[in-house]
């Protein structure tokens, strides 16, 4: 048997019993790994049962939550988290689609998929309840990505410069792949900052996998979206008003240590492709032609204002574009999840998606000013890496269709998790406090009156 089919083995049944006798937290921990392991296209996938492992996983996460829902929803309730309000939404227009899809079948069929990673993310959302679970959760996230840049590692490039076929259990594409790392770019600065020396040997090591694992896949996407999410975390290191010992000094530090690294893990073949992003005339190795596959949206919404559901934009391809802008290419793909959902949904859909998120914006900028209130940096700083891995991910997703992704949407959870920690559950904490002194109080002042009669 492989190293890896029996290290996945006892993982995955480690984690079903950790999740069954310790913590629900250990379910959603079950399926980050599945989702990364993706055991049934892996090398190893014959020396293990031919189990359907996500969805063991899946059913774990409600069982855990299920036998310990009134405990789990004390702390976690889903209505104070306007933004899943609005993610139901746009699940809820979805369904609305199946009236207008073009492609009917595929909309079905991915709709029930995306169906099942709403309900995924609700559930994780009961399950990490606390600053320990979601500091679990992300260095599952880390390492999972840290393991794709391993296999990066030994499966090396093809003859087109790139790394394929190493993908999660919802893409293989190789854009897909290197969007999902992104975000763990500026989660391990964040980790390696606040972290002892354990830690930041732990995140020098995965930070070099990761590093080298999108320098392989050659992903021009991902790579302007690790700049944008690292350059905002940095900045606000270097400007904020919220300061440790050090911190400007760290970040210097940190950005002289990066491009070092940069330096020596980069290659001229990955220098070639990322410089293709200058020639914008040629749209052949820029991918600036994708900004035409962008505007011919407003042209499809035009006569489809609901949208045309999933795949609706490729079957409307060939109508709306010639052969030479398509690039031969008959049912093209519009190549952005901004214009992606745009497509799917229409104005209305779309317009629900941005609402979730200018919420969840909402949510975290009134949860830094809490913690900022209560002097606790280091939870100012976790939410504004969150925000920033988050950030990231949806610049990458501005090149690539992955509106229904499952690490979007985990970046949402999240970043929905932290502030439940360190705001909403910290904010009803100190309240519940507060009301406990204020009794206190009124039981020492009633008791001095009654003495006070007693002497008159």
């Amino acid at each position: 048997m492989s190293k890896f089919a029996l290290l996945f083995l006892l993982v995955f049944f480690g984690g079903v019993v950790a999740a069954l006798a310790y913590s629900g937290t250990a379910a959603f921990v079950v399926y980050q790994m599945v989702y990364f392991f993706n055991p049934d296209n892996r090398w190893w996938a014959s020396s293990i049962p031919g189990l359907r492992y996500s969805l063991i996983a899946s059913l774990l996460m409600l069982y855990a939550l299920a036998i310990k829902y009134r405990h789990y929803s004390e702390m976690s309730p889903w209505g104070e988290m306007a933004p899943f309000k609005w993610m139901l939404a746009v699940l809820c227009m979805y369904y609305v689609a199946y009236i207008f899809a073009l492609d009917l079948p595929n909309h079905k069929r991915f709709t029930f998929e995306f169906l099942k990673l709403i309900i995924i993310v609700l559930v994780a959302y009961k399950l990490i309840y606390s600053e320990k679970a979601l500091k679990v959760c992300l260095w599952v996230y880390i390492m999972g990505c840290a393991y794709i840049g391993y296999l990066a590692h030994v499966t090396g490039r093809n003859a087109q410069g790139r790394v394929e076929g190493i993908g999660m259990v919802d893409s293989l594409d190789a854009n897909d792949t290197a969007a999902a790392l992104v975000p763990s770019a500026v989660l391990l600065l964040y980790f390696a900052w606040m972290g002892d020396k354990k830690i930041r040997a732990l995140s020098v090591v995965c930070g070099a996998l990761i590093a080298n694992g999108l320098v392989l896949i050659n992903s021009r996407g991902a790579f302007l979206a690790g700049v944008v999410s690292l350059g905002i975390f940095i900045l606000f290191m270097i400007f904020s008003s919220q300061q440790r010992k050090g911190q400007r000094f760290t970040a210097v530090l940190m950005v002289v240590v990066g491009l070092s690294g940069a330096i020596y893990v980069t290659d001229d073949l990955f220098w070639e492709r990322m410089g293709t992003l200058k020639e914008i005339e040629d749209k052949e190795t820029s991918g600036s032609s994708r900004m035409v596959f962008w505007w011919t949206t407003f042209d499809m919404l035009d006569d489809h204002p609901m949208g045309m559901g999933i795949n609706g934009y490729n079957r409307l391809a060939p109508q709306y574009m010639d052969d030479e802008t398509r690039g031969g290419v008959e049912h093209r793909s519009v190549h952005s999840m901004w214009f992606q959902g745009l497509s799917e949904l229409g104005w209305l859909g779309f317009g629900f998606f941005c609402c979730m998120l200018l919420s969840l914006y909402r949510l975290a900028r009134k949860a830094k000013k809490y913690v900022m209130s209560m002097d606790n940096t280091k939870a100012y700083f976790q939410i504004l890496a969150l925000e920033c891995a988050f950030i990231g991910y949806l610049a990458a997703g501005t090149f690539i269709n992955r509106f229904r992704a499952e690490i979007l949407y985990w970046m949402i959870l999240f970043l929905a998790v932290a502030i439940k920690v360190y705001y909403l559950q910290a904010k009803k904490a100190n309240a519940g406090a507060a009301g406990e002194g204020d009794a206190a109080s009124y039981e020492r002042a009633k008791f001095t009156r009654k003495s006070r009669d007693v002497y008159t």
